[in-house]
């Protein structure tokens, strides 16, 4: 399939133009919430955002057919101090000596390294997090509005408040030994959700705003029976409608650039036909009538996008273009008011239908020209970039922002939901294949073949998607999760993933246009990405192993066990016990966190859009939405830590061969290797031997790794999963969230099996110090599934996995192992057979493992490189090497 010329421009502007981070919006924002300090806090933060909307700068590409972006640069993002000021008060001395040190030219080819990613300073350029570049001339004032924001952001305000909670001292050690990845109530507050369309696609903006103002009137000094928040809904009214008329006037300064440039074109036409004229005679003719032709196209290309702009600042669309033109525009206005990651699209082929279906019909619009449209936005939304620290940049998201788009799944009526336009969609992500938004097939057996097949070719081009997930499962964890708040089997059917493979609870719609009425899916619950964020599980059972206490840190974490251990049983019950505290404390922290969030960072925009806020006058921090059950414990690492379980109970509890004093000897001191820092590899592939090593660990290491290892269908460590699951999706259950809300399992890696593994010592499974974790949560650790596909999915499936949010399975598949239409049959019956013994997701990399070798050794010659990481698809440049060594030495199934 080839890609269009317009997106085929647009993504090679991609790969020449590097992560920017800007200033304008918070600028403006800061400026004008500062001017309030009188205000109601939630209209005081609507009328920041309404300025900062109205006056963020607007750039036109060319090439364009959508526009809009976080910022005026390509791949451009910035900092909210708001939220989170301490990572630049902290290293404010620091960046300005940088910027005073910057060399005088800008002009430079240092380009650091990592694809798009400033991972070094050059010329003027500073490296802002590892990842963004930011002029030395503005340093000075990102300072100074880091420091304006000192002690009432929302991490200042969150800390304060944190520090009574008896265990505070004990949280702080957790963080520092990295137990624990980061916290969520100030990093990404938001996320891992499915956005809803529905309400500006319907009513446009106008009529929202009229909405806003009727309500105001109806709700005015009553509080109907609800004393505590009933009043609130005033506020939250006023607040909307400002938000609503800065995103107006956003969308009016587009209009208004693509005038300007129709104009300027329209000059420079004029001239060139002069010219034209002058030369008639000349060889030369010919092109000048080819750039009349090219400016032609180029003015009314902008006046329709000038017109498109006027038309849904105002009014709900009515032409394909149009709705996926302002389905962006309200995707990017949710991320610049608050900051997320994950926030998907969902099921966007079937929410858009309708116009496709109209436009196609009454031949306003081609397949080809909507393909070409799809191929846009693949490339708008892969620029997408999300300011976060270095830890959460590099260390959990990898540089991706998971914008996942579902496509099948099930309508209202419980029948198979594909259609045409999601074809259209799998089409694009392989004509024009980027890392967004990634695609995710709603797997039910009532899909067809054709269907199914077209989304397994697409796999088959090694872009790293679309995954598979079991639509029923999904909804099985649906109902018993959301069951309480009114979800029923009907709405269970809406259900997308949001994020990279967060089951997000979500509803139905009756979209109106042109007389006929369609039921459309939408996001309906709150983020699914906060609670408490990846816990490293090897970690815990390492300090089980050590008295509570970290080599690395140098310092007791938890407080003493003081047990012998003596017993498989004594271990494991020292384990949970652990396990409990860690949440127990993350959970109470985090709670106390989210609550200065909803309190002083209200969202407004994201509120109004999803159901019911606009209906009851509550934004989310008051449960305004449907479904408020959705903070969770994420986990990191299970696969070693049961892999390990396994080798002590083996090893020092049932055959005796060694006490737990002499293997904890031998992992303290690695097993006699380098750590993996030191041998410059994060993957057990080309791990070293110290140089005075003596080998007296090695026939302890070698049992270790021979011991029974998940994923080989084997009783005995399967046995130890599921009681770990059973356990494990329970014992969430115990902990209620901040709407006093039980939490439930989230068992997902991202990247954080690399930066977790980084700081842990050698695990009993034989990992050494260093090593990245297996990622996922139910793939084989690299090397140890032995016994074939079918016998590692056979593992996956020995718990009920619809008891937590998701479960994870990556595969790494050779090309030739599902070569040819029988090759794609083959890939479809596999993914079938897993989904149907009751997994919950599998995703593939269809990628030889030499050629990711060659791309480490050479990325220059591989900038267009994709792979599937863990929930997500990557540039291969632009991912750690941490990340990088793992995904290479993953199992590579050559037959299946």
């Amino acid at each position: 399939m080839k890609i269009s010329k317009s997106a085929e421009q647009l993504r090679a502007q991609y790969f020449n133009t590097l992560s920017t981070a800007s200033l304008e919006f918070p600028y403006w924002y800061s400026r004008k919430y500062d001017e309030l300090n009188y205000e109601i806090p939630i209209v005081r933060r609507a009328e920041a955002l309404k300025c900062a909307f109205s006056n963020i700068p607007t750039t036109i590409w060319p090439n364009e057919l959508l526009v809009g972006g976080k910022t005026a640069d390509y791949r451009g993002s910035f900092p909210m101090p708001w939220l989170s000021a301490g990572y630049f008060t902290a290293r404010a001395k620091e960046l300005l000596q940088a910027a005073n040190q910057a060399e005088t030219s800008g002009d430079s080819n240092q380009f650091g390294a990592g694809g798009g990613n400033v991972t070094q300073s050059f010329g003027k350029v500073l490296s802002i997090a590892g990842k963004f570049g930011m002029r030395a001339e503005s340093i000075p004032a990102l300072v100074k509005l880091a420091e304006s924001w000192d002690k009432r952001s929302v991490e200042d305000l969150g800390r304060r408040y944190e520090k009574i909670v008896p265990e505070y001292q004990e949280k702080e050690r957790i963080m520092e030994s990295l137990i624990c990845m980061f916290d969520s109530g100030y990093t990404l507050p938001q996320g891992r959700e499915v956005i809803n369309y529905f309400y500006p696609l319907q009513y446009g903006y106008d009529e929202l705003i009229e909405h806003c103002d009727a309500m105001m009137a109806a709700v005015a000094g009553n509080a109907d029976g609800d004393g505590i928040s009933g009043m609130d809904r005033l506020y939250f009214y006023v607040a909307a409608k400002t938000v609503l008329q800065g995103i107006q006037r956003w969308y009016l300064n587009y209009a208004k650039e693509a005038r300007r440039l129709a104009r300027t074109s329209s000059e420079s036409k004029v001239q060139s036909q002069e010219f034209g004229g002058r030369s008639s005679e000349s060889s030369s003719g010919n092109s000048n009538s080819g750039l009349r032709t090219q400016n032609s196209e180029l003015v009314r290309n902008l006046s329709e996008i000038a017109d498109i702009m006027e038309h849904i600042a105002h009014k709900p669309p009515q032409t394909f273009r149009q709705a996926l033109q302002l389905i962006y525009l309200v995707h990017i206005a949710a991320l610049n008011e608050d900051a997320i990651s994950g926030l998907s699209p969902g099921r966007i082929g079937q929410v858009l239908y309708p116009y496709f279906e109209q436009d196609i019909a009454a031949g306003r619009i081609t397949e080809t020209e909507v393909s070409e449209l799809l191929e846009c936005y693949r490339v708008k939304m892969t620029c997408i970039d999300c300011f976060a620290s270095t830890g959460v940049v590099g260390g959990v998201l990898s540089g991706n922002t998971f914008n996942n788009v579902c496509v099948g799944g099930l309508n209202v009526d419980g029948q198979s939901a594909e259609n045409r336009l999601e074809e259209l969609i799998i089409e694009t992500g392989m004509s024009c294949p980027t890392t967004q938004p990634t695609l995710t097939v709603l797997y039910d057996e009532k899909l067809s073949e054709g269907f199914l097949l077209k989304a397994a070719e697409c796999v088959k081009t090694g872009v790293g998607y679309p995954a598979w997930v079991n639509n029923r499962n999904a909804m099985d964890f649906l109902l018993k999760q959301y069951g309480p708040e009114g979800m029923t089997l009907e709405e269970a059917r809406s259900v997308a993933i949001g994020g990279c493979l967060e089951t997000s609870p979500c509803c139905w719609h009756k979209l109106r246009l042109n007389g006929k009425c369609y039921t459309i899916p939408g996001g309906a619950g709150q983020p699914t990405s906060v609670g408490v964020h990846f816990i490293a599980n090897p970690k815990v059972l390492e300090l089980v192993l050590h008295n509570g206490f970290d080599e690395r840190t140098g310092k007791q974490v938890l407080p003493a066990h003081d047990s012998a251990l003596a017993d498989f049983a004594e271990l494991w019950r020292v384990f949970c016990d652990y396990y409990e505290q860690i949440v127990d404390v993350l959970v109470k922290t985090n709670n106390i966190q989210h609550d200065v969030w909803r309190k002083q960072n209200m969202a407004i925009y994201s509120s109004l859009l999803k159901p019911d806020c606009l209906e009851i006058g509550q934004h989310i921090g008051n449960r305004g939405y449907r479904y408020n059950a959705t903070y969770n414990v994420e986990s990191c690492g299970q696969v070693n830590t049961i892999n390990s379980l396994a080798t002590l109970k083996k090893l020092v509890y049932e055959d005796k061969k060694y006490t737990l004093g002499e293997l904890r000897e031998a992992l303290a001191d690695n097993f006699g290797y380098m750590t993996a820092q030191a041998a410059g590899n994060f993957s057990m592939l080309m791990q070293k031997k110290r140089p005075d090593y003596d080998g007296r660990y090695d026939e302890i290491h070698y049992d270790c790794k021979k011991a029974p290892k998940y994923g080989n269908a084997d009783r005995y460590t399967d046995e130890l999963f599921l009681q770990y699951e059973q356990w494990f999706c329970a014992m969430c259950r115990d902990y209620q969230s901040l709407y006093a809300e039980p939490l439930y399992a989230c068992q997902i890696s991202v990247s954080t099996h690399g930066a977790q593994g980084m700081v842990t010592l050698a695990t009993p499974d034989g990992r050494l110090s260093g090593t990245t974790f297996a990622d996922g949560s139910v793939s084989a650790y690299p090397g140890t599934d032995t016994e074939g596909v079918y016998a590692l999915m056979t593992s996956a499936t020995c718990w009920d996995q619809p008891q937590s949010q998701n479960s994870q399975l990556n595969l790494k598949l050779h090309p030739t192992a599902i070569n040819g239409r029988a090759g794609t049959k083959k890939l479809l019956e596999i993914t079938r057979a897993y989904l149907r013994k009751g997994g919950f997701h599998v995703q593939y990399n269809v990628v030889d493992s030499k050629t990711l070798l060659q791309a480490q050794e050479h990325p220059d010659e591989h900038r267009e490189l994709m792979v599937r990481v863990a929930g997500f698809t990557q540039y291969w440049v632009e991912i750690s090497k941490p990340i990088q060594d793992e995904v290479i030495a993953r199992t590579q199934y050559e037959k299946v």
